[in-house]
């Protein structure tokens, strides 16, 4: 059965706490399971999740700050170390190739496992998947930062009542919605006279970063934005000199882009309350909103019901 599900590894920014592990987020996506921004200690809080190396099919990291990537060394040579059976992606920043190259081989092992490197050198970059598109944006940080989103390409759902009345049943709707179209009586029937328009589904995932238009283009419509909220609107001036949002920002982004769950992250260990955040959000966002928890998992909403038009 297929799945989709946010697992959160960890939620702490620069410096963990005793709470809060480094980051770190795994995305079920049905047969996909990507892995983002492993921090220090992801390895370990897998074990936690029933999520293994194996189960991973790519990595995505959106910079090379060092809680954003210092797992990488150690879940890389965990592929090997298990023996993973194919080829397992990895996406970062082109402009950090010297930084990846230095975790990939930071430590001796023996290689088994096969990487497909494939660095973002491009705003707007898209990869092709079997599940729709993984999409970077570019962000604003002090170093090149990447942001990332996966879409699901719209289908399309029959309705019953309009195939019953053109006496349309069994195989003839398989044949409808491979075609595009059905000849009967001598008249021709398109899918979309007997069919809405499905809305696939959207994930965005937006680290470390000021406000932006790459961030407003990765939440657009997101059935599921994981977001950074490092700081509180009180230091909001800080926020801005180190390219970083408040959970104030992270939450008018989401109202304003239509998101439907909004999972916030990242958190400065200055805050020991994490209500705080959620108070701050929740004075500008009415949807689904989650403070992210170490090991928390969050799913991905069900699909958005298409109306008949």
């Amino acid at each position: 059965m297929s799945m989709r599900e946010l697992v959160v590894l960890g939620t702490a920014s620069q410096a963990p706490t005793r709470q809060r592990n480094h980051n770190g987020y795994l995305l079920r996506w049905d047969d996909e399971v990507i892995l983002f921004d492993p921090g220090e200690g992801s390895q370990r809080q897998m074990l936690h999740t029933g999520i293994t190396a194996t189960d991973l099919t790519r990595i995505c990291v959106t910079h090379f700050h060092g809680d954003h990537c210092l797992g990488l060394p150690g879940m890389i040579q965990r592929l090997s170390l298990d023996r993973v059976p194919r080829p397992v992606a990895v996406h970062f920043p082109a402009g950090g190739a010297e930084y990846f190259a230095r975790l990939r081989h930071a430590s001796s092992f023996y290689e088994t496992a096969e990487l497909a490197v494939e660095p973002i050198d491009a705003d707007g970059q898209r990869i092709t998947l079997g599940i729709g598109t993984l999409e970077a944006r570019r962000l604003r940080h002090p170093i090149e930062t990447y942001g990332y989103r996966l879409v699901e390409p719209d289908g399309c759902r029959m309705l019953p009542e309009r195939l019953a009345a053109y006496g349309i049943a069994g195989p003839d709707v398989g044949r409808l919605l491979r075609d595009g179209h059905l000849d009967r009586d001598g008249r021709r029937i398109t899918r979309d006279e007997v069919s809405v328009t499905r809305p696939g589904q959207r994930f965005a995932f937006v680290m470390d970063t000021g406000l932006c238009d790459g961030v407003y283009a990765l939440a657009e419509h997101a059935d599921l934005l994981v977001i950074e909220s490092t700081f509180l609107e009180s230091e909001a001036a800080l926020a801005a000199e180190v390219g970083h949002l408040t959970a104030g920002q992270a939450a008018r982004v989401a109202a304003e882009s239509g998101v439907r769950t909004l999972v916030l992250t990242h958190f400065s260990q200055r805050y020991a309350d994490p209500r705080r955040f959620h108070d701050e959000a929740r004075e500008h966002f009415t949807g689904d909103l989650v403070i992210a928890e170490d090991l928390l998992t969050v799913p991905v909403p069900p699909r958005r019901v298409p109306s008949p038009g």
